[in-house]
């Protein structure tokens, strides 16, 4: 089978160059891989190093396409690969990403026998083990401090699960349920695998497919990420609440909680009730048990132990209310955004469907008139 692996980036000099390696490496035919390439508008190399990664390697693979996403936003960046992509299989890669040289291979394989959708776990990894970096990154590494789901940790055995990272489809899944949501920032992961679960199909994780995104480097990053993945998902519930877990708002309400109980307690100060304070009280203790025990658990774990570690509670209180506020912040935003809408992602998402369908009757042409040529 013929792969189009697509990799979207924006301003990703410093990434992009060591996953473009990664890709050199892939043990999958290269007379049977297509490298689709979506450049959002950067401002730095990152253009440059895709034009120069073709140019090295050009002659390797079926071909290499260098495409412009001038919507700017990730979930158009994807369309415009798909919309483009001439595989069998449409595997997509973030630029943060990095993946061992059998990941198509393995993939390939998945799909080969007789999987739709499928991918593998996608656990984190920092770009630099330095003490700070190393303790942000246990933070986003424990369940406590990122998400449940099964996509992010390894799992033993094959399964079936609601959605994951860097997935590989087959290209009738794009034919049948379309491209991927523009208007959404960063749920169009979800609002998709919602639609291709809804039209019959399933997500398969492999127990031998792994790949690994780069957590952020700073402090001030992983919480800036956390507001807006926050916020993404209480807009979403104005498009598509059915591809929302429950787990997507735990967070949300800590916080609607905590506010409620604080409002309470303070007004119970004014009168003088201090039980009043007790839902305050308890709900604060009761975070504060889990918040030390789950720091217990990851320190207890984690292969180095630096003094820096000490700032774990901190660090999971400040990204579970910024997941929370952003969360807030996107419920309260969310009717007007709604009223923003224009019905071009339903354009889109069909316009994707259109250019799949025929692109591929038009490679199937090609083979019966036995037109096809691999190096293209």
């Amino acid at each position: 089978m013929t792969v189009s692996l697509c990799i979207i980036a924006r301003n990703e000099e410093k990434a992009i160059t060591g996953l473009l390696q990664q890709v050199k490496m892939q043990t999958y035919p290269k007379n049977k891989t297509e490298i689709v390439l979506v450049d959002s508008g950067s401002h730095d190399r990152t253009k440059t190093i895709f034009r120069s990664f073709s140019n090295d390697s050009k002659h390797s693979y079926i071909n290499i396409q260098i495409l412009d996403n001038t919507n700017g936003n990730q979930a158009s960046g994807w369309n415009t690969a798909i919309k483009n992509a001439a595989g069998d299989i449409i595997i997509r890669v973030d630029a943060h990403a990095e993946i061992p040289e059998d990941f198509i291979e393995k993939n390939v394989a998945l799909i080969e026998s007789g999987e739709d959708v499928c991918g593998g776990a996608r656990p984190n990894k920092i770009d630099e083990p330095t003490p700070f970096k190393e303790m942000l990154f246990l933070a986003e590494s424990s369940m406590f401090g990122s998400s449940v789901a099964g996509y992010r940790r390894k799992s033993e055995t094959k399964k079936y699960v609601s959605s994951l990272f860097h997935g590989a489809y087959k290209r009738e899944v794009f034919a049948k349920v379309g491209g991927f949501n523009k208007d959404l920032g960063r749920t169009e992961d979800n609002e998709l695998h919602y639609r291709i679960r809804k039209a019959g199909y399933r997500i398969c994780q492999g127990s031998d497919i792994i790949s690994y995104q780069h957590i952020r480097n700073t402090l001030s990053g992983m919480l800036a990420q956390k507001f807006a993945n926050g916020k993404w998902i209480g807009l979403t519930l104005g498009v598509c609440y059915q591809c929302l877990s429950v787990f997507h708002f735990v967070p949300f309400l800590f916080v609607f909680l905590l506010i409620c109980s604080g409002a309470v307690a303070l007004a119970g100060m004014g009168f003088g009730v201090s039980v009043m304070t007790l839902p305050f009280l308890g709900l604060v203790l009761l975070y504060a048990l889990a918040d030390f025990g789950m720091t217990l658990l990851a320190v207890l774990t984690a292969p180095k132990k630096h003094m820096v570690q000490i700032l774990l509670p901190m660090v999971f209180l400040l990204l579970h209310l910024s997941y929370g506020i952003g969360t807030l912040a996107g419920i309260i935003g969310m009717p007007l955004w709604k009223l923003s809408l224009n019905g071009s992602a339903q354009k889109e998402i069909e316009e994707v469907r259109q250019c799949v369908i025929q692109n591929t009757h038009h490679h199937s042409e090609e083979e019966n008139n036995g037109t096809g040529n691999d190096n293209r």
